[in-house]
């Protein structure tokens, strides 16, 4: 357990938990306590630049919709009573807002950013596909410390349970085309004509591309973008692909290794070193995609096998 969710951990037992029991007793065993959704210390990430504004010890209450109408405005008045009374040194607005009393319905809506029924405990395939990567880990994150009825962790436990199966596919194919067409076809189109501006965004989407297809063929989902990469490094156990990113993120653009260069789209230019870490990447991303069994044809050029990925599909 990091040190701030201990820190709230300790603030749920030694003041909600008991304001809870004294204040509210006919509905202790209806409130979920824990730590979850957006900021930095839901994911363990919290550090001294953060105290601008996701910073300072706070929980949040889930109630079923019924439970909010029948006695939520009486607890988010205690709740928010024993913030301001109990001792902390900081306490940022912006955490406030993340914090206290809510509906678990309007937690997960707000954080997945779609209309989604969270007692019933599922959503559809349409639901699935307009989510994105980072809201479903920031929607599974954190800790809960009690939940006796158990609608809010069983909603937890079935967005962790994964995408469904066409969704994952779709998904890591969207994953392949991007990669495939961002570091491994238009960079070098970019670079032969000289444009390193749209070189470098390619640069930029096929590093997403690629640290995405990582999370989808280990099934994990990424966070927010900018702790995408911490992330990678402590799922990538043996480091070689983490390290690969970060070369590549790293590598100088280099227009001298093009000059009197022509296009050739069947023939890749390892006088750039970036060309290289790319091709090299991509075959780590085959390597995981056979092992998973999506496909059974090798080859480096990633979008070859989006066929074979929708096939499963069909």
């Amino acid at each position: 357990m990091n040190s701030v969710m201990d820190k709230n951990r300790r603030f749920y037992d030694r003041f909600v938990a008991d304001m809870i029991h004294e204040k509210f007793p006919e509905y202790e065993d209806r409130i979920a306590v824990g730590i979850a959704g957006e900021g930095s210390d839901c994911f363990g990430y919290d550090d001294e630049i953060s105290r601008d504004h996701d910073f300072g010890t706070g929980v949040c209450l889930w109630l079923t919709d019924e439970d909010m109408a029948r006695f939520g405005n009486l607890l988010s008045i205690a709740y928010n009573e024993l913030v301001d009374s109990a001792e902390r040194s900081f306490f940022t607005d912006r955490l406030r807002e993340r914090r206290g009393v809510m509906t678990v319905r309007r937690f997960y809506s707000n954080i997945l950013n779609v209309g989604c029924d969270a007692e019933s405990g599922s959503m559809t395939e349409e639901q699935w596909l307009a989510l994105d990567h980072s809201c479903l880990k920031t929607a599974t994150n954190g800790e809960v410390f009690r939940d006796d009825p158990g609608v809010f962790t069983a909603f937890r436990q079935y967005l962790m349970g994964y995408y469904p199966d066409r969704v994952w596919r779709m998904r890591i194919a969207r994953q392949l085309h991007e990669y495939a067409s961002s570091l491994q076809v238009n960079y070098a189109r970019c670079m032969t004509r000289g444009d390193t501006v749209a070189a470098e965004m390619c640069r930029a989407r096929g590093l997403s591309s690629a640290m995405e297809l990582f999370f989808l063929l280990k099934r994990e989902y990424p966070p927010y973008y900018k702790w995408t990469f911490r992330a990678l490094t402590e799922l990538d156990a043996e480091g070689s692909f983490s390290s690969k990113i970060k070369e590549l993120s790293g590598e100088r653009i280099r227009l001298e290794a093009w000059e009197g260069t022509r296009y050739l789209p069947n023939r890749l230019n390892y006088k750039d070193g970036l060309v290289s870490l790319s091709e090299e990447i991509a075959s780590e991303i085959e390597l995981m995609l056979a092992e998973s069994g999506l496909i059974r044809v090798r080859g480096r050029y990633l979008e070859a096998h989006v066929g074979a990925i929708l096939d499963g599909i069909r």
